[in-house]
């Protein structure tokens, strides 16, 4: 690939990967940015002495694509993983805390003593639950009628009660895909739970930065671009794209740090559009994939952010998972936000949330701190030093029944062009993982397409 160009539009974890691929191969890499940062929705920002993450971004040892990065941007020692999973997981009605945890036996036995001792279900529930995800490890993840059908009917077809949904199968599917059982594709749930809790014993184990995400998505992964000779243009947009005469794309670039505050790119070999969904819609050329209007079908899905602040210590584990509460996730974020002297850092991480995710800070104050007391009985008393709220209504694409066939592939019809997200075929929810994925791909049909127009050239 030497002597190509490429650009890549879009600089998330998607167009990071992309970029690096790209120039690992020998390509003369553009990468270009509308924000002043890297690391597309997995950031991080400064708030007064706080380091504060936009979202409670987290991955499961499975995720190999987003270790496979992790590693190439030399950040390995700053992540996490679980030695073995371990969910404690508090019902604010009972009182009661279990945990889902796993042992080392092989699949499925690891899950069966955890699911045992699970005070959140009956015996009649926990027997059902085991058939159920003895069923769901037989589904061919290979057949499209599993996109048709939503996740909850499947799971009320193979008997499981409401109870049986809110306290296991919603509260992992809830986290990973955005979306209630209801409101999911069959074949994304089968996909989350075949491959993190059926497929390998340890591929469930919770993985987390020790740092703020934008030491890993912005701060390495800028040194490493550089390192490999990418060109990096952030508060830079692309405003128009055409195919160019003779082959290859003329891309125009409007931003303030250019010179004249726009630039041309002529005779570009491979572009790589790694930009949410409806964006890739207005950039794209016309032909450029089928029935286009899809993309915008795709929808979004929101989540909401939580912070709080409280003058002393009141939860005594890294995270916590609630039942019978608004709260879904707790996550102790005090050492990784730089926060010093006696208090403690709480994020709670509600996905699935187009009911709250406009409501006003002092709604959602009102609402969760009375719930976090409920949930954490240090919390009463303690004082709240400071709360505020992160808000990602795009977070996600909407994974309901029907969604794989609005997600197109990486390839187009048109030579050259490319498309990376989380939103693309990668058969995987709007992950970290898939993003990743999605950038591999790009770059991979990018350099197997340069490669066969080289050999055309020279046989």
């Amino acid at each position: 690939m030497n002597g190509r160009t490429a650009v890549v539009v879009g600089g998330g974890l998607a167009g990071i990967t992309a970029a690096l691929r790209l120039a690992d191969a020998g390509a003369e890499v553009t990468l270009v940015e509308a924000r002043p940062r890297l690391g597309g929705l997995a950031f991080s920002f400064k708030r007064g002495d706080l380091w504060v993450d936009n979202g409670q971004h987290v991955f499961l040892r499975c995720c190999t694509a987003y270790r496979g990065l992790l590693q190439r941007l030399g950040v390995t020692d700053q992540v996490e993983i679980q030695r073995r999973l371990d969910v404690p997981v508090r019902d604010v009605t009972t009182g009661r805390t279990g945990s889902l945890s796993r042992a080392g036996l092989p699949v499925p036995l690891h899950l069966a003593k955890s699911l045992a001792l699970y005070p959140h279900m009956s015996t009649a529930e926990k027997l059902a639950t085991g058939r159920a995800a003895l069923a769901l490890r037989g589904l061919d993840l290979e057949d499209p009628a599993l996109d048709r059908e939503s996740f909850g009917d499947w799971l009320r077809r193979y008997g499981q009660s409401p109870r049986a949904v809110d306290a296991l199968w919603d509260l992992v599917g809830v986290a990973t895909l955005n979306a209630t059982a209801d409101d999911s594709s069959l074949a994304l749930a089968a996909m989350v739970f075949k491959t993190g809790l059926l497929s390998d014993p340890g591929a469930s184990d919770i993985g987390f930065a020790k740092v703020p995400l934008g030491a890993l998505h912005h701060d390495a992964a800028h040194a490493q671009l550089e390192r490999a000779g990418v060109r990096i243009l952030l508060r830079t947009k692309v405003t128009r794209l055409k195919s160019a005469e003779g082959g290859g794309h003329r891309v125009e670039l409007a931003g303030e740090r250019l010179d004249g505050g726009s630039e041309l790119l002529e005779a570009v070999d491979a572009l790589v559009l790694a930009v949410p969904q409806d964006e890739a819609h207005g950039l794209l050329p016309p032909g450029s994939i089928e029935a286009p209007e899809r993309l915008l079908e795709l929808g979004h899905a929101p989540i909401l952010n939580v912070h709080v602040v409280y003058d002393r210590k009141v939860l005594d584990r890294p995270f916590l998972a609630a039942l019978g509460s608004p709260v879904q996730w707790v996550f102790d974020r005090t050492a990784h936000s730089g926060l010093r002297g006696p208090g403690q850092y709480l994020a709670l991480s509600q996905s699935a949330a187009q009911d709250e995710i406009d409501l006003p800070v002092a709604e959602l104050r009102s609402r969760y701190l009375p719930e976090l007391e409920r949930l954490l009985p240090a919390a009463r008393g303690a004082g709240v030093t400071e709360f505020f709220v992160t808000r990602e209504r795009t977070a996600t694409f909407a994974p309901a029944p029907g969604s794989a066939r609005l997600r197109p592939a990486a390839r187009t019809s048109t030579p050259g062009l490319y498309l990376a997200g989380s939103w693309t075929a990668t058969g995987w929810p709007a992950t970290m993982e898939s993003a990743v994925r999605s950038g591999n791909a790009a770059a991979g049909a990018a350099g197997a397409d340069l490669a066969a127009a080289g050999a055309a050239r020279t046989g």
